[in-house]
C-alpha cells in the first residue's frame, strides 16, 4: 500500500509534515514547527499526530524551522530510527534547533511565571538540549543523487532543490510485486533559478504523485538587476536621510543572500560607504557554515572564491554577537543597515530594532521574505498606524518596502517551469502544499492549465490512498 497523509503545510506555509506509508514503512517527510497563533502553535506542536515510536525514517528537506523543528520532540516521544539529509542541512540544524529550543524556553519560563502565579500547573518545554543531541546523533548524511536503501523495497534519492544551501528535493521509490513501481516526488521549497551561492533545483523525471510548494504561485518575482537597483536606491536614500535600514531576514539563506548582493554593489562601487551590521549570532554562525560548504556552491561563487574573493564578505560589515553590542546600534548614528532575525519579526533581536526605529519616518524596513499571516512581519506590511511591540503600541511612522525578490522561493514562472520539465505520462496524483488559501487555489489553477492529473489542495490531516497494492 501507498497513502500519504498531510499532517502539516496543507494550505499555509508552516509546520511542513508529511507522513508517506509505503510497503509496511511509515516516513516522515520533515517535521516542522507550526508557526501562528500562539495558542494552536502550542497545542499543534505538542501533540504530535502519529506514535513517534512507529516512524521508521525522516527525509529532512532543509534546515528552516517550519520544516526541522519538530525533530527534537519527534526523538524525545520515542523516535530511534535515521533522519537523512544533506551535511550541510545537519551542520545548520545543529544550530537552528539550539536556538529554537533556547527561544522556546525563555518563552515558556514567561508563560509558566504566570500561570504559576494563577493557580496553574506550569507548562513543560517541547524539548530541550538533550534531545537535540540525540537527535544528531541520528542523522544520516547523505551526497545528492546516491539512491539509499530504507529497506521493503523502497528508496530514497535526494536531488538539489535550489533553496538554501543543502535543501533537497526527495524522491521515493516503492517497489512492489503486486504492481508497477511508484514514485513519490517532494519538492520541499523549490528555489528559484539563477539564485546567488547555491545551483538551480533539479530537474526530477518520471513522478507518478508529486508534492509541490504552492508560497508564490500567485506572482512573479522582478528580476535580479531591478533588485540591486532598488537596495542601491534605499541605501542613497538612508544617506541623505542619514537614517538606518532595518532588515528582518532568515538567519539561514535570506541572510547570505543579501550579503551576496551589498558584496556585489559594494566591489562595483555603486553605493557609497555604509556600516553594514549583521546582528544575530545565528546568522553569524550560519554564515560560517555557508563558507564551509563551499562543495554546495554553484559556479559563479565558486569562480568568486578561485579569484581570492568571499562572497559573504566586504568592508563595512560587522557581525555583532553581544547584547550590548545589538543595544549600542540604537545609538548609532545613520546612515547604517541593520540585518537582523528572525525573518518574520516573531521573535529575537530585530523585534528591538523595530520598536526602536520605526516611529522614525526617515528610516525604513525592508521586507525581504514571505510572510505568514498572523505574524509581526505580516502586520508591517500591511501597514497599520502602529503596532503592538512587547505589549506597547508603538507608531509604524517608517517607510516599509517589500522585495519579493529576495524570496529563496521560487515565484510563478519558475515553478512552472520546473513543473513542466518534471511532468509526464507517469503522473498521476498532484497535490498542491505549502502556501496560504490563496497561492494553493493559484497553484490549483496552473496545474489545471497544464492538464495535471489527480490534482488536490490537501486539508489538516488528509489521508489520500495512491494504492492499494501490497
Amino acid at each position: 500500500m501507498l497513502a500519504i497523509t498531510f499532517h502539516g503545510a496543507a494550505q499555509t506555509t508552516t509546520g511542513s509534515m508529511h507522513l508517506v506509508e509505503a510497503n509496511g514503512l511509515r516516513i516522515l517527510l520533515d517535521c516542522g514547527l507550526y508557526q501562528g497563533h500562539r495558542k494552536e502553535a502550542f497545542e499543534r506542536n505538542r501533540n504530535l499526530p502519529f506514535k513517534p515510536s512507529e516512524i521508521d525514517a525522516v527525509v529532512l528537506s532543509h534546515a528552516h524551522i517550519d520544516h526541522s523543528g519538530n525533530l527534537p520532540s519527534l526523538v524525545r516521544h520515542g523516535f530511534r530510527g535515521r533522519v537523512i539529509c544533506t551535511s550541510a542541512t545537519a551542520d545548520l540544524c545543529d544550530i537552528l534547533l539550539r536556538d529554537s529550543a533556547f527561544l522556546q524556553a525563555q518563552d515558556v519560563n514567561y508563560i509558566n511565571k504566570k500561570r504559576i502565579a494563577q493557580g496553574k500547573k506550569p507548562f513543560e518545554l517541547l524539548y530541550d538540549i538533550p534531545d537535540i543531541d540525540r537527535l544528531m546523533q541520528q542523522m544520516q548524511t547523505e551526497p545528492l543523487h546516491r539512491e539509499i536503501d530504507l529497506g521493503r523495497n523502497v528508496s530514497v534519492t535526494l536531488h538539489e532543490a535550489g533553496h538554501i544551501m543543502g535543501s533537497v528535493i526527495t524522491q521515493l521509490d516503492v517497489h512492489s510485486s503486486h504492481g508497477p513501481s511508484q514514485r513519490v516526488v517532494f519538492t520541499g521549497d523549490l528555489g528559484q533559478s539563477d539564485q546567488p551561492l547555491i545551483p538551480d533545483p533539479a530537474k526530477v523525471e518520471g513522478a507518478t504523485a508529486l508534492l509541490i510548494e504552492s508560497t508564490y504561485a500567485d506572482r512573479d518575482h522582478p528580476s535580479a538587476e531591478d533588485v540591486l537597483g532598488r537596495i542601491k536606491g534605499f541605501i542613497e536614500d538612508i544617506h541623505q536621510q542619514k537614517s538606518r535600514m532595518i532588515i528582518p531576514a532568515f538567519s539561514v539563506g535570506r541572510t547570505q543572500h543579501i550579503l551576496y548582493d551589498l558584496n556585489k554593489l559594494v566591489e562595483k562601487r555603486r553605493i557609497p560607504p555604509t556600516p553594514v551590521y549583521v546582528d544575530s549570532p545565528l546568522a553569524s554562525k550560519a554564515t560560517r557554515i555557508y563558507a564551509r560548504h563551499t562543495e554546495c556552491f554553484d559556479e559563479d561563487a565558486r569562480e568568486m572564491l578561485r579569484r581570492g574573493d568571499d562572497p559573504l564578505r566586504f568592508p563595512g560589515l560587522q557581525f555583532t554577537q553581544s547584547v550590548q553590542e545589538s543595544m549600542a546600534l540604537n545609538n548609532k548614528p545613520g546612515p547604517l543597515i541593520i540585518i537582523s532575525a528572525s525573518g518574520m519579526c516573531e521573535g529575537g533581536r530585530v523585534v528591538h530594532h523595530l520598536r526602536n526605529g520605526i516611529g522614525d519616518p526617515r528610516n525604513i524596513v525592508l521586507i525581504v521574505g514571505f510572510q505568514a499571516e498572523h505574524t509581526l512581519g505580516r502586520r508591517i506590511i500591511e501597514r497599520p498606524p502602529a503596532l503592538t511591540i512587547f505589549g506597547e503600541q508603538v507608531p509604524l511612522n517608517a517607510r516599509v518596502h517589500t522585495i519579493n525578490a529576495l524570496s529563496a522561493h521560487a515565484d510563478r514562472r519558475g515553478l512552472m517551469a520546473w513543473f513542466d520539465a518534471a511532468n509526464s505520462k507517469a503522473l498521476k496524483h498532484t497535490f498542491a502544499v505549502h502556501g496560504d488559501k490563496g497561492q494553493v487555489g493559484a497553484m490549483i489553477s496552473l496545474l489545471e492549465s497544464r492538464g495535471a492529473q489527480g490534482i488536490l489542495a490537501p486539508v489538516q490531516d488528509q489521508r489520500v490512498v495512491l494504492s492499494d497494492g501490497a
